[in-house]
């Protein structure tokens, strides 16, 4: 293994300057126009078959190095619409047009710039030993992970009909932890998610006579209220549940009562037994509060997304956490149970109907990180995913993610014991 990753410190700095660009240029999902861009050219470079456009703006890359399996590799592009505060000379300061066709800012306060570099530069490594394995590589840049419609839009667009169907998927995701810790997670990963839209109907009317009118504003406050007792009085407390109104758009003015609400709400649960209960609970508190409240109709909810949860094949697993263990040392390797966060990378498993196998690597300064768990101040000091001062630490994060992403790769790729007609590793690597 140290063989195969003998390069990857001279490869380091191209790495941080994609990932600094990536970072300063930041696209919501199905925008990802620029980076899928970059994606290709970089890959073309490296005489990948590169195929864009793919669910959208995905792009697949496809290595061809002889007969044996076929190995995807997955990475999200996608950035959120959070104005970036870490004070950063690379921070982004773009904004752009969002969902509701106002200007929002953007960043990518989920790693996912992260991600497509250590991508990029496992497809440098793999491309480099070429004559150290034969297969197949499918490297899959997926478009709109956060709004959980992307993996499916680039199943429905032909991905495991017009690309080599793989028999092993491969995914990755930084977060709050140490640069070099890989977290081995067997069984359930993440859980399931349903992003709902609840609109509220009301009577509009002027604020200084609010009985001339049916206020959905204060139907949406109360109901706000009302959704925070399900996870306290609706689910057993052994279940792991979490309910959140992450927007609430109502109303122009002071003085006007709007003619209606909405409310974006977020579902994490495990269950499906669960989560059909907690939907059925956000249903009949919304009908209630607009009968309370003389509501001219019943409310409206609209489910945007609904995304399976994330569930690790063992044995994948076990295979993968031995190759982690090997180019990262054992002491890296940390067993974790299941969180509540969610993806859409299950998706693409159950659509090839294939194991596929999802990780987590820390991206925080390991002494930072240390302090803060020593001073019990987690919450405080390391900022989460989706926070506006979320940033892995470059160097050492991009190194574990591409060692991660490659090591998991040769688990599954034949071994080579001849050369093969590849480009030689300078060649590959210099274009």
């Amino acid at each position: 293994m140290n063989a195969i990753f003998a390069r990857i410190e001279e490869a380091l700095p191209r790495l941080e300057d994609l990932y600094q660009d990536l970072h300063a240029h930041p696209e919501l999902a199905f925008q990802e126009k620029r980076t899928a861009s970059v994606v290709a050219e970089r890959l073309t470079q490296l005489g990948w078959d590169v195929t864009t456009g793919v669910g959208r703006t995905g792009v697949v890359a496809v290595l061809h190095n002889g007969s044996g399996p076929v190995v995807m590799l997955r990475a999200d592009m996608d950035a959120l619409p959070v104005r970036e505060q870490t004070g950063l000379p690379y921070a982004s300061t773009a904004t752009t047009l969002g969902e509701d066709g106002t200007q929002v800012p953007v960043m990518h306060a989920c790693g996912h710039d992260m991600h497509v570099t250590c991508l990029v530069g496992a497809c440098e490594q793999l491309t480099a030993q070429r004559d150290r394995w034969h297969g197949t590589v499918l490297a899959v840049f997926q478009p709109a992970e956060e709004s959980g419609l992307g993996a499916q839009a680039m199943v429905d667009d032909g991905l495991f009909r017009r690309f080599p169907k793989p028999e092993i998927i491969l995914g990755q995701h930084v977060g709050p932890g140490p640069a070099g810790m890989v977290a081995k997670i067997p069984g359930t990963v993440m859980g399931a998610a349903d992003s709902l839209t609840v609109r509220l109907f009301g009577r509009g009317g002027h604020g200084s006579k609010p009985e001339s009118a049916v206020d959905p504003v204060v139907m949406a406050a109360s109901l706000i209220s009302r959704l925070q007792t399900i996870v306290s009085r609706t689910v057993p407390a052994q279940e792991s549940v979490v309910v959140t109104v992450g927007s609430l758009r109502a109303g122009t003015a002071a003085a006007v009562i709007p003619d209606e609400a909405e409310l974006g709400v977020n579902i994490r649960t495990f269950s499906p037994a669960v989560r059909q209960r907690v939907v059925d609970a956000i249903t009949r508190f919304a009908k209630a509060e607009a009968l309370a409240a003389d509501a001219p109709r019943e409310p409206k909810i609209i489910s945007r997304y609904q995304l399976p949860a994330t569930v690790n094949d063992p044995a994948a697993t076990e295979r993968v956490a031995a190759a982690h263990e090997s180019a990262l040392g054992p002491e890296s390797v940390i067993a974790m149970g299941p969180n509540t966060a969610s993806e859409d990378f299950g998706v693409l498993g159950t659509a090839a109907s294939v194991p596929s196998v999802f990780w987590f690597f820390g991206g925080n300064d390991p002494e930072e990180f240390h302090t803060a768990l020593l001073a019990d101040r987690l919450a405080e000091d390391i900022p989460q995913n989706h926070s506006s001062t979320f940033a892995p630490v470059p160097g050492p994060t991009i190194a574990t993610g591409v060692r991660a992403m490659t090591s998991a790769a040769m688990a599954y790729l034949a071994p080579s014991t001849g050369s093969s007609d590849a480009p030689a590793p300078e060649q590959s690597l210099a274009q």
